[in-house]
Order: structure tokens, then sequence, then C-alpha cells
């Protein structure tokens, strides 16, 4: 996501003592492709596709944008 809106080398969250599981700021793959599709302009909540009779989205249900990671502007 550097070069992108993010900066570079910048971690977020972290793990327990033996880095199995999230610990701080769990996120899963749809917030991650909410905030891909955020910073290149698209609203993800209107990305649909038919599938199957209904209407679908890449973030399901669950995706929110990281506004935490959007804070953290290039330098």
């Amino acid at each position: 996501m550097a070069g992108g809106g993010i900066r570079g080398g910048v971690s977020y969250g972290a793990t327990d003592e033996l880095g199995w599981k999230a610990a701080v700021n769990p996120t899963y793959s749809y917030d991650f492709h909410a905030t891909s599709l955020h910073l290149l302009g698209i609203d993800h909540e209107r990305l649909t596709f038919y599938h199957n009779g209904i209407q679908r989205r890449l973030t399901d249900v669950h995706g929110h944008v990281i506004q935490e990671l959007l804070s953290l502007k290039p330098v």
C-alpha cells in the first residue's frame, strides 16, 4: 500500500507474545480490500457484482475502511 497513500514500512496492530493471534487492532481481508478501494477512489459499498441471483460485494458486509492507516500520510 506504500505509494498509494500509506507511508512505507508502517505496521498496524500487534500480535500476542507467540505471534499466533492479533492482540491489538485485528483486521480482516475485507477491511484491507475496503481500504485499498478507498485509496483508489472507489466506494466499496457500491461496488457490486451479480452472482447466484443476488448482488454481492467484494467486501461482503464486514468490510470497513481502516481510518488509522489513512491518517498515516506519506512523508
